[in-house]
This record gives structure tokens, C-alpha cells and sequence, in this order.
């Protein structure tokens, strides 16, 4: 058979010619040139991105004695040899089907053998990843310790497979994808070459479909150019292999999910697939699609950096314009998802089908609007900001008067303050003293202790206005089932008993953080004060008919250090640094 693919024909002979691997062929032609190569490699990377390539490569320029700045001269009979596979002393191995003990056995016997026509024995194992465990453990000490003559290249494209005592002897080289302008310049240079004419979005529809692969692209080339009548390269017949779908189609059909037409929608998806085309490489387009638009988004020089297409027709900037990042993300994920599902399938026209009116579902968020609803957010939270330091003001300016509640007109004016002050939006405050009371007789000092350890990471967790809400709130006691947060402004304890979101996100953060999801009780510091007091005069006097009569008769106040149950009690509740003990 006198024709060979392109990828046979010009695979490359050089460290020069490896495209897209300049650091790699760099760092090995220094070592050769200086005379400073190891005992084995491992060349790691997908698929068609020149590892096989690259070993060659290196078995000619180590056995070349007309090497030039590193690179084989290609014209003695050691390179010619191992250029044609005719060397006996570069041996490749084919591990996927080459696996066993016996295979490595074989070599590790024959690798003591001095090479007979070259100065280097070099072993290239492809896929070495294939190799069973018992093989891996035979190869290990060969590979550890080989004869001065003797190089090993092991290449794989799955290097997780490999145990690490192999990779730990060895020189790693991870081989990249090739970028799409680096596989359309090579694909340039050969059809030139072979003067063979083409389209240049043709070429780019191929190096798009190649997914990084020099291989992958010559290989759909060579299909590309043997279906055509001419032996020419147009965007027709590129996307009739490839199965790609035109910039056309892909903008009316994204176009008619913006405007939620599923109707629409669907027949260009059934024009799309009685055209013949792939429907995962559909999918895939449009997952680049909703890419591109994100990147134009962020900046548009971005797509010129990254060599990406940019679409010519003015829709695509009205749709980046119009379209949120979040609706892009909902999208993605959709396309993600039935991707993964198409694997599995043979059905795939019903997945599209149905990708088709999830997508014309989802909720569309303009991005102007959403941009408002930030601004919006940032100014209510500035709001509360400030009203919060007016309040703090206010508080400091109270404590710097003097204490004026020791005459008695003090007192009657001071009880008419507090009547005012408790009146208008503060009666709207419903508190439940049954609730409260029942949460008191459950509480504990570890559960308030767990709480308050973990308040600052809850507070972190919440967004800047539910957070400046609660940092005026104080935990006071706290059991399994509820928690009792105290605050000296009642008009905030108003404000948070009604706020649903605060009490959902405060919730969820506490099942994160202490694997409990308690109720909350806003409760005024000046109503808690009150509340406390009547709850333990209420305890007390129950008390006094259990068994504990005598111990809660005693003496209220503790003096000369004797210890008061009723002290005892509220500290187990509270906490000891909650509680300060006052003489009347």
C-alpha cells in the first residue's frame, strides 16, 4: 500500500518539529548537549500530543554521532535506522497488549546484553500504564538500577495507574494539549506543502474538533480532503466529518432559547439532526458557546488572546450584553449534565429533546436589573450601617451622664421614659413567656458554651446586613431545641422576629456549624431582665415542695463564701461569666 496517513508521513523528526512542546524538547536537548541524560523517562499526557514522537526523537539524537545542539542529523545510518524501525537496539513495546510477567522477565534478561550496532540500548514502552502489578514489580529494579548502556522511555497517557516507586525512577515530562492556532499553523504547513487549497475556517472546524490533538487533527484532515471531489479542503466538508454544526445554526438556535421559544427551538434541533450532524458534538458546541460568551463578557480582548473565534454576527454582543453569568452557569450545567447522560444512551435525539425545553426554561436574569439589585443591597446595608453607629452614639452619650435614680421624681420620670420608650412599634413585639420558660427548663451551659464558640464563624457565614443586624444581639441561653438572643434595642428584635430569610440563614448556619438547627427567641434586654428574675422566683417557689425544700430556703445572697443553690443553678444555665451577684 503505497499511501500512509498524514500522521505517519509527517510525524515529526525533531525536537524542532514537535509542535506545541517547547519546553519539554528544550530541557531534553540541553541534557543531551551537555551530556547529562538519566537512565529513564516517563513521558506523560493525552493522547496525539507527541510522546511517541518525542522518544524517537530522543533514541536517535542519543545514538547519533553527528548530533548538532541536540537535535539527530537524520542522515547517518543509526538515525535512518531507527527512523524506518529497523535499529535493533531502540525496542518498542506495545504494553496494552505486551502486559505480563513473562514479557518483562524477558526483558530484564536480555537488557544485560551490550547493544550491537548503537552506544545506548534504548526500551520505549507505550501505554506502560497497561502493565499488570506482578509486571510493574518485576520492572522496578531493572528500572532502578539498568546497565550504563541502557535508557528507558516509558509513555502513558494515564499516569494515576502507575504506582509511584516506578514514577519515583524516573524523569517526568507532562506533555500539554496543543493549542488550536499551533495545530492550524501545522496543518497550513503541510497542505502547503502538498499544494493541496483550503478553506481557513475549515481548518479551524478541524482544530476546534481535535480537542488538543496533532493526531486527531491530521487524522480528520486526511478524511477531510478524501471526501472531497477535488481533493480540497472547504468549511462544508469539515463540518460534514467533524459533525459540527455552523455558526449560523448554533445562533438561531441559542437565539430562540433566549426568547424562551421551545417551539422554535425543537425544529431547529430537527433540521440540525436530519442534516446528519453529531449529537454530542452539538452538545459541546454549544457548552463553547456559553464559554465564549462568558469570556466576552469578562473582556473582550480575551478571546483575541486566546486564539478564539470570534463570531462575526452582531447577535452574538447583543446576547453577551443582554444574558446574566448566572444564566449562563443554570446553562452550562444543563448541557453538562445531559452530555454525561448522552454517554450512556442510544437514544440520543430524546435527551436533546429534552435539553431543548429545560433550557427555554430557565429563568432569564437581565443583567442590567441584576447589577440594580446589587446597588440596591449595598444601599440597605449601608442604611443599617448607620443606624447602628447612631444607636452605639446614643448609648455611650447614656453612660456618660450621671445617675440620677435616687430621688424620687428621678424615679417617676424615669418610669414614664421607659413606658414612652416601650410604646408605638415596640408593642407589636409578641413575646411567648411559655416558650421562653419552656426553653429555660431545658438549657444548659454546654449548649450556650457551643453556641458562643461557634458565633463568630455563624456571623461569617451570613451577608453583610443580616450580619450588622446580628452583632446587635447577644446569645443568653441556649438548649437543643432553642436559643435566646437578647439585644439592647427592641425596634431590632422587632425587625428580626419578622425576617424569615435571617432566621432560615442563621439556621442553616448552626446545622453546619454545631449539626443543630435551634429556634430563635429576639428578646429586649430590658423584657429579659424581667423575664429572668420572674422565671427563677417561679422555679424557687416550686422548688419548695420537692425534696430541695430546706437548700432553697437558705439565705438568697451568699456571703462569707457560702454557696447559694439558687446562684449554683443559674450559673450551670447561664454560665458563671453571665451572672453578677448584686447586694440589695
Amino acid at each position: 500500500m503505497s499511501y500512509q496517513a498524514l500522521y505517519r508521513v509527517w510525524r515529526p523528526q525533531k525536537f524542532s518539529e514537535l509542535v506545541g512542546q517547547e519546553l519539554i524538547a528544550r530541557t531534553l536537548k540541553n541534557a543531551l548537549m551537555t551530556q547529562q541524560t538519566t537512565h529513564a523517562y516517563l513521558f506523560t499526557g493525552p493522547r496525539g500530543t507527541g510522546k511517541t514522537s518525542a522518544a524517537k526523537i530522543f533514541a536517535k539524537a542519543l545514538n547519533c554521532h553527528h548530533q548538532e545542539n541536540g537535535e539527530p542529523c537524520n542522515k547517518c545510518d543509526i538515525c535512518k535506522a531507527i527512523t524506518t524501525g529497523r535499529l535493533n537496539d531502540v525496542i518498542e513495546i506495545d504494553a496494552a497488549s505486551n502486559n505480563g510477567v513473562e514479557e518483562i522477565r524477558d526483558i530484564r534478561d536480555k537488557v544485560k546484553y551490550a547493544p550491537t550496532d548503537s552506544d545506548y540500548k534504548v526500551y520505549i514502552i507505550d501505554e506502560v500504564h497497561m502493565l499488570s502489578t506482578g509486571a510493574f514489580n518485576a520492572l522496578l529494579k531493572t528500572l532502578e538500577e539498568p546497565p550504563e548502556n541502557v535508557v528507558f522511555i516509558l509513555a502513558t497517557t494515564e499516569p494515576h495507574k502507575i504506582p509511584a516507586t516506578i514514577i519515583s525512577r524516573t524523569q517526568r515530562f507532562d506533555f500539554k494539549r496543543i493549542t488550536a492556532q499551533n495545530i492550524l499553523q501545522r496543518m497550513e504547513y503541510i497542505l502547503q506543502q502538498k499544494d493541496i487549497s483550503y478553506e481557513e475556517n475549515a481548518l479551524k472546524v478541524i482544530s476546534k474538533a481535535a480537542e488538543g490533538g496533532m493526531r486527531d487533527a491530521l487524522s480528520i484532515l486526511d478524511q477531510v480532503i478524501s471526501f472531497g471531489d477535488n481533493g480540497e479542503v472547504t468549511v462544508d466538508n469539515a463540518l460534514l466529518v467533524t459533525g459540527s454544526v455552523t455558526q449560523k445554526k448554533l445562533t438561531l438556535y441559542f437565539s430562540q432559547i433566549l426568547k424562551q421559544d421551545t417551539a422554535g427551538a425543537l425544529e431547529t434541533l430537527y433540521a440540525i439532526l436530519e442534516e446528519g450532524k453529531d449529537a454530542k458534538r452539538l452538545v459541546e458546541d454549544l457548552i463553547n458557546y456559553c464559554r465564549d460568551l462568558l469570556l466576552y463578557q469578562q473582556d473582550p480582548k480575551i478571546i483575541e488572546q486566546n486564539e478564539i473565534e470570534l463570531f462575526s454576527d452582531s447577535e452574538f454582543k447583543d446576547f453577551a450584553s443582554q444574558i446574566s453569568p448566572q444564566t449562563l452557569y443554570q446553562m452550562i450545567d444543563l448541557l453538562n449534565e445531559q452530555q454525561e447522560n448522552m454517554r450512556f444512551t442510544s437514544h440520543e435525539s430524546i435527551y436533546l429533546e429534552v435539553l431543548t425545553v429545560k433550557l427555554t426554561q430557565v429563568k432569564q436574569k437581565n443583567l442590567n436589573i441584576s447589577q440594580e439589585q446589587v446597588s440596591g443591597d449595598h444601599a440597605v446595608i449601608k442604611q443599617l450601617v448607620n443606624q447602628v453607629k447612631e444607636l452605639q452614639g446614643q448609648i455611650e452619650k447614656l453612660k456618660q451622664q450621671p445617675n440620677v435614680i435616687q430621688s424620687g421624681n428621678s424615679k417617676k420620670a424615669n418610669t414614664k421614659q421607659v413606658g414612652t420608650k416601650s410604646s408605638g412599634k415596640n408593642d407589636k413585639l409578641k413575646i411567648n413567656l411559655e416558650q421562653i420558660y419552656t426553653l429555660l427548663n431545658n438549657a444548659t451551659r454546654q449548649n450556650l458554651l457551643q453556641l458562643k464558640e461557634a458565633w463568630g464563624d455563624l456571623l461569617n457565614m451570613l451577608n453583610p446586613a443580616q450580619r450588622a443586624m446580628l452583632r446587635s444581639f447577644k446569645p443568653a441561653a441556649a438548649s437543643a431545641a432553642g436559643i435566646i438572643l437578647v439585644s439592647d434595642f427592641p425596634f431590632i428584635c422587632q425587625r428580626a422576629q419578622m425576617d424569615t430569610e435571617l432566621k432560615e440563614a442563621v439556621e442553616n448556619g448552626l446545622s453546619r456549624l454545631i449539626a443543630t438547627a435551634p429556634e430563635l427567641i429576639f428578646v429586649p434586654e430590658e423584657k429579659w431582665q424581667k423575664i429572668r428574675q420572674e422565671f427563677y422566683q417561679q422555679r424557687q417557689g416550686e422548688d419548695k415542695t420537692s425534696e430541695q425544700q430546706e437548700i432553697v430556703e437558705q439565705p438568697v445572697i451568699a456571703k462569707d463564701n457560702v454557696t447559694v443553690p439558687l446562684v449554683e443553678e443559674a450559673k450551670k444555665i447561664f454560665g458563671a461569666e453571665n451572672i453578677e451577684i448584686k447586694e440589695d
